[in-house]
């Protein structure tokens, strides 16, 4: 599948802003899934704009904006074709036995996924040695989208897994963090992924960046589910990046001086 994503971001500022640094994490990951055939970044007022690789391998543009400004748009335009995936076969579940100890960052708490008994909070019976993992991951994302609604502006990025499990509502960030809580206490490694989805009208979550997670299946590698919408990760949603929750893959974050009163408008369109 063919797709043309248009990722626009705004700030406006009551009084001139200057010397704005932002780290830009938008473009989207070439894989096996999912090929890149352009990307263009778009930065008025102009900007000096370098790239660097992160921790975990993305490639993020640095946006350096000396001038004073009211007005700062970053614009990303992407085409990617993607793939179609093969569900994974069954897996004991003790066949992460030997993986483990080399993908320990996706199995230790983080800032927004800290140590917790999340699958007796959230209502999960925790796998045994020959549970088949594939069932496993698919059943706890089927229980995810079922169990909670999908609801904007009822949660934001310091809502707390606690507060998403009393609420029974929120986004994709919170559906994909309450699932990477629950794999990473039974011994799942799993990661945060940072992405677009391309709907159609049918699936939640499309209207801005989306977020889903990989969990690691021996012989499989990294498969991604998203509870949001109760399926695999397939060709209609597009990479951007992963780490070990929101804060390593947020789209764009920086610092200015000045500036007053911010207001910030997002918009995301992806085109098949």
């Amino acid at each position: 599948m063919r797709l043309e994503i248009c990722h626009t971001t705004e700030y406006r500022y009551s009084e001139d802003a200057w010397d704005s640094h932002n780290e830009v994490n938008l473009y989207p990951t070439a894989n096996e899934r999912q090929h890149v055939r352009g990307f263009h970044l778009d930065v008025q007022p102009h900007a000096t704009i370098t790239t660097h690789p992160d921790y975990f391998g993305s490639l993020v543009h640095h946006v350096h904006v000396h001038e004073r400004h009211r007005h700062l748009l970053i614009q990303a335009q992407s085409m990617v074709d993607t793939f179609p995936i093969v569900p994974p076969p069954p897996t004991p579940f003790e066949a992460l036995d030997e993986l483990r100890q080399d993908v320990i960052e996706f199995l230790v708490p983080s800032p927004r996924v800290p140590h917790g008994l999340w699958p007796t909070l959230f209502g999960v019976t925790p796998p045994e040695a020959n549970t088949d993992l594939a069932a496993f991951l698919k059943e706890l994302t089927a229980k995810l989208n079922q169990e909670f609604t999908y609801k904007p502006g009822a949660t934001n990025v310091r809502t707390s897994l606690e507060q998403f499990a009393q609420s029974r509502a929120g986004v994709c960030q919170d559906f994909t963090h309450a699932m990477l809580g629950i794999c990473r206490v039974v011994g799942i490694p799993a990661r945060y992924v940072s992405g677009y989805l391309y709907s159609g009208g049918e699936m939640l979550g499309a209207d801005a960046t989306h977020a889903w997670l990989e969990a690691l299946i021996p012989g499989q590698g990294w498969v991604g589910y998203d509870p949001t919408n109760n399926c695999l990760a397939g060709e209609k949603h597009v990479k951007i990046g992963h780490g070990r929750d929101y804060g390593d893959v947020s789209p764009v974050r920086g610092t200015f001086y000045g500036g007053g009163r911010q207001a910030l408008e997002v918009s995301v369109h992806v085109y098949n």
